[in-house]
C-alpha cells in the first residue's frame, strides 16, 4: 500500500495542495479527478517521489518513500507523466528500452517489444519518436512505463503505475484499451493512479474516485457516490449534468452551456 499523510505543497506563497490524505491499495484502480489548477499533478508527483512536500509524508508499504534508493523506486513505480520533451531524436524501442532498463531486466529490448505490443505498437519498433502523431507518442511512453513495472507484483510485493492524463491525444479506442491496461494491472494485484479529466471514463473505470478542487480533497469514495450533481456544480460550476444509469446505477457526465 501506499500511503499519504497530511500532504502540503507551497509555492511562493501560496498552497497548492493542502493538508492531502489518500491511500492507494493494490488491486484498485484509483482516479483523481479536479478542473485545471486543482492540485492533481502536484500530488501525483509527490505520491512518485518526484517531488518532496513541505509538510506530510508518504510511505511505500511501511517504508518512508524517501528513505527509499532511486534504484528501487525505479523496479517498484512507473510513472507516465502529462507530457514529455526529448532533445534527441530517439525510435519508438530506444524509448520503451529505457523503462525495461530502469527495471533492471535481463533482456530489456525483448521486454520493450513487449510492452511495444501491448499497446497496440508491433512494428513501431524504428519509428523515430518526433515522427509519430501525438496519440502514437503517447501509446509509447505507455509502453516505456508498462517496460519498466512489466508485472503487477514481484516477489508478492505490489508495484504502481501513476498515469497523468494517460488518455491525452489519444482515439476513443486507444482510450479505452489504455484504461482497460491499466485496470488489468490493478486486477492483477497492482496499485494504479490515474488523472482523469474526462469524468465518464473516470466513472467507468475508477474502484476509488478522489475529487480534488483548489488543493484539497472535496471528496472521494466509489463513483456513485463521488460524482453527483452537488459535487459537480462545486467542483465544476454546472449544475444537472449528472444523470444516472438505471441498471447499475453508474453516473454519467452530460456537459450543459451555462446560458442554457
Amino acid at each position: 500500500m501506499i500511503t499519504a499523510e497530511n500532504i502540503t505543497v507551497a509555492r511562493g506563497g501560496k498552497n497548492l495542495i493542502t493538508s492531502v490524505d489518500i491511500e492507494l491499495r493494490p488491486g484498485c484502480f484509483t482516479v483523481v479527478i479536479g478542473p485545471n489548477g486543482a492540485g492533481k499533478s502536484t500530488l501525483m508527483k509527490v505520491l512518485s517521489g518526484e517531488m518532496r512536500p513541505d509538510n506530510g509524508c508518504v510511505t511505500y508499504h511501511g517504508k518512508d518513500l524517501h528513505n527509499c534508493r532511486p534504484e528501487d523506486l525505479a523496479r517498484c513505480r512507473a510513472v507516465l507523466p502529462q507530457a514529455t520533451q526529448l532533445a534527441f531524436p530517439f525510435t519508438a524501442l530506444e524509448i520503451a528500452r529505457m523503462g525495461a532498463v530502469a527495471h533492471g531486466a535481463l533482456d530489456p529490448t525483448e521486454q520493450a517489444k513487449k510492452a511495444l505490443t501491448r499497446v497496440g505498437l508491433h512494428g513501431f519498433e524504428r519509428r523515430p519518436y518526433p515522427s509519430l502523431s501525438g496519440g502514437e507518442q503517447q501509446r509509447v511512453q505507455f509502453a516505456r512505463a508498462l517496460a519498466q513495472v512489466p508485472a503487477a507484483v514481484t516477489n508478492g510485493v505490489p508495484n504502481a503505475l501513476f498515469l497523468d492524463e494517460p488518455t491525452a491525444s489519444l482515439d476513443l479506442g486507444h482510450q479505452i484499451s489504455v484504461l482497460e491496461t491499466a485496470r488489468d494491472f490493478a486486477a492483477a494485484g497492482g496499485i494504479v493512479l490515474a488523472i482523469l479529466h474526462d469524468l465518464n471514463l473516470a466513472a467507468e473505470f475508477a474502484d476509488h474516485l478522489v475529487v480534488l478542487h483548489g488543493g484539497r480533497v472535496i471528496k472521494a469514495g466509489v463513483c456513485a457516490d463521488t460524482i453527483t450533481d452537488d459535487v459537480i456544480a462545486k467542483v465544476y460550476g454546472i449544475g444537472g449534468a449528472v444523470g444516472r444509469l438505471p441498471a447499475a446505477h453508474m453516473p454519467y457526465v452530460l456537459p450543459q452551456s451555462r446560458h442554457r
